[in-house]
């Protein structure tokens, strides 16, 4: 296995994106080149230094030809005509991903044959913007980057996938995709949902509402800036995951309703926010020591779950 902070094999990036092009902004024009549809977004990043073409098949060709680590960055509903290029041009190569779901990803893989060299990632990043002009190459550090731990993950293939996020400055953590899409159905959809929720609610407080709005409301609505069609790209294949939880926000939601208009207070809800609240700034803190991972050893998958269970990093051994 190749050691992954001197391993020269590059980096190909299908999709130049706002996380795609940081990633390739990230690892700079000489280790890393990619693939836009878009070739107004192709020549901006060619513009600005990158290596950045709309030839699919050329540069799916030459990301086999140098065993490049191939990383789809394209929208969940773009990924299969992607995933099918792959499949036609360049079927051998390393894979991973950085869509916000994993098991539909991983799923779509397997279907094409593509699974034998790959492994699921999702970097913890982003911002309301999108597209090259809201790229940044230090949008990963210091960010969590997830790098799934399924039971059929090829070593070499994911300690590329942790030694790219660790390239960016990332933290890795690992996970099964199932428990990966359950997670961030908490953490990160229903958060999304609920901007667009709030959003609605004090915009229809008219001008003065909006007028009043300050610090809760801006940090709370922040991700409903997000262009709409991508929000439902990231929380609709989540559904299954997704729907229970929604429930349980509006079982919270109802329960303080009643308890405000029968008692006059708000209930457990404040008391329980609270403590949750200190509680992820407590794991936001990440004083654990990283659990070193040496993949292709017995147990390692079992060791890298472990540790994503308990919210611990992991590092390559």
């Amino acid at each position: 296995m190749a050691d992954t902070a001197t391993d020269p094999r590059p980096v190909c990036v299908l999709g130049v994106g706002l996380i795609g092009g940081s990633l390739l902004r990230a690892l700079g024009p000489g280790g890393a080149f990619g693939w836009n549809r878009s070739a107004t977004t192709a020549r901006a990043a060619t513009a600005d230094g990158a290596d950045v073409s709309t030839d699919l098949p050329a540069v799916l060709h030459r990301a086999a030809e140098s065993d490049a680590l191939v990383v789809v960055a394209v929208p969940l509903p773009a990924l299969g005509a992607v995933l099918d290029a792959v499949a036609g041009h360049a079927p051998g190569v390393a894979l991973t991903d950085v869509v916000s779901v994993k098991a539909p990803v991983l799923a779509a893989v397997r279907a094409r044959g593509l699974g034998a060299r790959f492994v699921g990632g999702h970097p913890m990043a982003g911002t309301a913007d999108s597209g090259w002009a809201a790229t940044d190459p230090e949008l990963f550090r210091g960010a969590t980057w997830l790098v799934a731990a399924d039971d059929d993950a090829d070593p070499d293939t994911w300690a590329r996938v942790a030694g790219l996020a660790g390239r960016c400055g990332s933290r890795v953590v690992a996970a099964a995709s199932p428990e990966h899409d359950a997670a961030v159905a908490r953490i990160s959809h229903l958060p999304h949902v609920l901007a667009e929720a709030l959003a609605v609610s004090g915009a229809a407080g008219g001008a003065l509402a909006l007028a009043l709005a300050a610090g809760s409301f801006r940090d709370g609505t922040r991700v409903a800036g997000t262009a709409p069609d991508l929000v439902r790209a990231i929380c609709e294949p989540n559904r299954d995951a997704l729907l229970p939880v929604l429930e349980e926000c509006l079982l919270l939601l109802t329960a303080a309703r009643d308890s405000l208009r029968d008692d006059d207070e708000l209930g457990a809800l404040v008391d329980g926010g609270h403590l949750a609240r200190a509680a992820y700034e407590a794991s936001a803190a990440g004083t654990a020591e990283p659990v070193v991972v040496v993949p292709g050893t017995p147990g390692w998958l079992e060791t890298a779950r472990g540790a994503g269970a308990e919210g611990r990093a992991v590092r390559l051994g």
